[in-house]
């Protein structure tokens, strides 16, 4: 089965919890690195449609409701733990970015990237497990 691209309108869900099989979540502590980490992606051959980027307040108000719609299933799974962690990192101020990367050859140019821009953490959300790539 092919993994398509999330989209802000098309958030994949698993037991209401934040799955994004095929992606690549960023989070970084200010605007500069985002950016720089952006155009380092570009430069790598991601698409402008590869890359979404949320604002502190987006990714918080989104995990406060994704949270609340979880249902009880998604507590034994990690992305529950990983969705209180997103939105206390945007409490924080934190920038955010989804990158479509559904191949391992994609997932280490992201994840080089995520190192060289300082990246807080970069998920990387398989079908069966969640990767740390820093």
């Amino acid at each position: 089965m092919a993994l398509k691209r999330m989209t802000k309108d098309d958030m994949p869900l698993s037991f209401g919890a934040f799955n994004p099989v095929g992606h690549i979540v960023l989070a970084f502590d200010n605007a500069e690195d985002a950016r720089a980490a952006t155009d380092a992606l570009h430069k790598a051959g991601f698409d402008d449609e590869d890359v979404l980027h949320y604002s502190a307040e987006e990714e918080s108000e989104l995990m406060a409701r994704r949270l609340a719609d979880a249902s009880g299933a998604a507590e034994f799974g990690a992305e529950i733990r990983l969705m209180r962690r997103y939105k206390e990192l945007a409490d924080q101020g934190c920038c955010w970015m989804v990158v479509f990367a559904p191949t391992a050859v994609r997932a280490h140019q992201v994840g080089e990237i995520a190192r060289q821009h300082d990246a807080r953490i970069a998920e990387r959300y398989g079908r069966l497990i969640i990767e740390d790539l820093l």
